[in-house]
């Protein structure tokens, strides 16, 4: 007589979630998995969050890296007909072991899978900044590991331009500093630096740290694996220490953009915010025109109705969405960019506005007054570079290039102490301070400044070198550039962005002409 030989049991493989790293946030079914379990597999940090319920198993943790392998060797372990938990942290469908294990899963594997949720890093940090996550909302990983960088740009687009809520995953590592301020200016281009934003680092762990910002402020900080971002859409808001996003939003009544029926219909709009850009506007109004002013903050309506009495004026960093509304709303004629020259970003989004409106599109930029090979001036390609190269020059470095690149400079290693010129505004002064300028090293002033201004205040400072853009006479650069020389100290000069010479024009009267052709050409 012979014996069948016995099959296996059937085994059973447990795709548990544990959530983000607290005992409490452990779901009762991953518990029950763990429990039933005689192999767990898992990483070795997420089975110390366990180890009072995974006591007396049989304990398998391969190394960071080494997923596949964690996946591969569950399966195994479960085809010899044992239960076997995987273990993985927040949700394991979710950026986690799942895919792999499916992956590796044979059709005729002698086992039964069951998936355990858990708790996201998404969830985790929405629940500690309050209720950011209310309506859409999309996730993505910078990690450039599983997926190709430019996909990433590519669906960082999306996610602005659609301007849903997100939470951004692997922000930033030793190795990849760059990405995340990449993808943040893309933000910025669809969706206004004052968007209600969460930093979250250590969600549930110890050394847990939460903080509600702007996305604006983003640009000046630094991050690393362990910090998740949290950035709202248009309504998202906050309330003392939380943030949150209305359920509904139906006809856009959270907007706060301008109303375009108090605004003039077939006006030329100026998008401007610098004086020689409130100059400009005033002297299209005076030829004519009807002219509505775009600038960017409250400071720059002060501005802007000082100098054009009378003209309408729309304040805000509203976002491209809004601006695309109000200038179709009120039937723009034409779009003015009389932008700071290296303000890049709005400069491409006001081009492609107008061609997505077929609304003419001039270009007005400040001359340049830097003489050309002028003593004393070293002209640096880009902020990085005037960075890197002021940190060599000098120990005590003034900076005139504004608020938004202070981060660039402070970042740079070595001992320098800085200094910097920025507007007198609140919110532009705490960024300084966070970005690592001393207040004491501050000034807060609008200018441009004298040279006997300059003079005094870099000798009374002890100043070694200067950096400063290509200003032109609105930014002050020759009294920069006599300061300096008299003062036989090196000048740092960042090149302009190049724009397309197609639209510009270099003069009021230039602009002018071209407007009144391009305009009747559209009448």
């Amino acid at each position: 007589m012979t014996t069948e030989p016995r099959p296996h049991p059937r085994g059973k493989l447990y795709l548990v979630s544990v959530g983000p790293g607290d005992a409490s946030l452990i779901p009762p079914l991953a518990q029950q998995a763990l429990a039933d379990s005689d192999a767990i597999v898992g990483y070795e940090l997420y089975l110390r969050w366990i180890a009072d319920t995974i006591e007396g198993k049989e304990i398998h943790a391969p190394p960071l890296t080494k997923e596949r392998e964690r996946a591969q060797l569950a399966l195994d372990l479960a085809r010899q007909g044992r239960r076997v938990s995987l273990v993985s942290s927040g949700d394991i469908g979710v950026y986690a072991m799942a895919a792999l294990a499916f992956e590796e899963l044979r059709e005729d594997d002698p086992l039964d899978v069951q998936v355990i949720p858990g708790i996201t890093a998404a969830n985790a940090c929405a629940s500690l900044l309050g209720s950011p996550l209310s309506h859409d909302f999309a996730t993505l990983s910078l990690s450039d590991l599983l997926c190709p960088w430019e996909w990433i740009e590519t669906r960082a687009e999306h996610i602005a331009r659609a301007d849903l809520a997100c939470v951004l995953y692997n922000v930033q590592s030793q190795g990849r500093r760059e990405g995340v301020y990449k993808v943040l200016r893309t933000m910025l281009a669809h969706k206004r630096p004052d968007t209600v934003c969460g930093i979250v680092r250590n969600a549930y762990r110890p050394d847990q740290t939460v903080e509600i910002t702007t996305l604006g402020d983003l640009l000046t900080r630094e991050f690393d694996m362990l910090t998740s971002l949290v950035i709202g859409n248009r309504f998202t808001r906050r309330k003392e220490n939380w943030m949150f996003t209305p359920r509904g939003y139906n006809d856009w009544t959270g907007d706060e953009a301008q109303d375009p029926t108090d605004l003039p219909r077939g006006a030329v709009w100026v998008f401007a915010g610098t004086s020689d850009g409130n100059a400009l506007a005033a002297d299209l109004a005076a030829r004519g025109h009807e002219v509505v002013v775009s600038v960017a903050t409250e400071y720059g309506r002060e501005r802007a109705q000082e100098r054009i009495p009378g003209v309408h004026v729309v304040a805000g960093r509203m976002g491209v969405e809004a601006r695309r509304r109000l200038l179709r709303d009120t039937h723009a004629r034409a779009l003015v960019d009389a932008t700071h020259p290296y303000a890049t970003l709005i400069t491409a989004q006001l081009r492609d506005l107008a061609g997505e409106l077929s609304l003419p599109y001039l270009r007005y930029e400040r001359p340049s007054t830097l003489p050309q090979g002028a003593p004393g001036v070293t002209r640096a390609a880009s902020m990085e570079d005037a960075a890197r190269l002021a940190a060599r020059l000098g120990r005590r470095v003034f900076l005139a290039t504004g608020s938004k690149d202070l981060a660039t400079f402070l970042n740079v290693p070595g001992d320098a102490a800085w200094f910097a010129r920025v507007t007198p505004q609140a919110d532009v002064i705490d960024a300084a301070v966070r970005a690592g300028i001393p207040r004491a090293n501050l000034l807060a002033m609008q200018g441009p400044f004298t040279r006997d201004f300059n003079e005094s205040l870099w000798r009374a400072w002890n100043i070694d070198v200067v950096v400063t853009k290509d200003s032109g006479e609105a930014g002050g650069f020759p009294e920069k550039y006599d300061a300096a020389r008299a003062l036989g100290l090196p000048l740092i000069v960042v090149d302009r962005p190049r724009h397309d010479a197609a639209h510009l024009h270099p003069t009021f009267d230039q602009l002018a002409g071209a407007l009144a052709h391009l305009t009747q050409e559209t009448a």
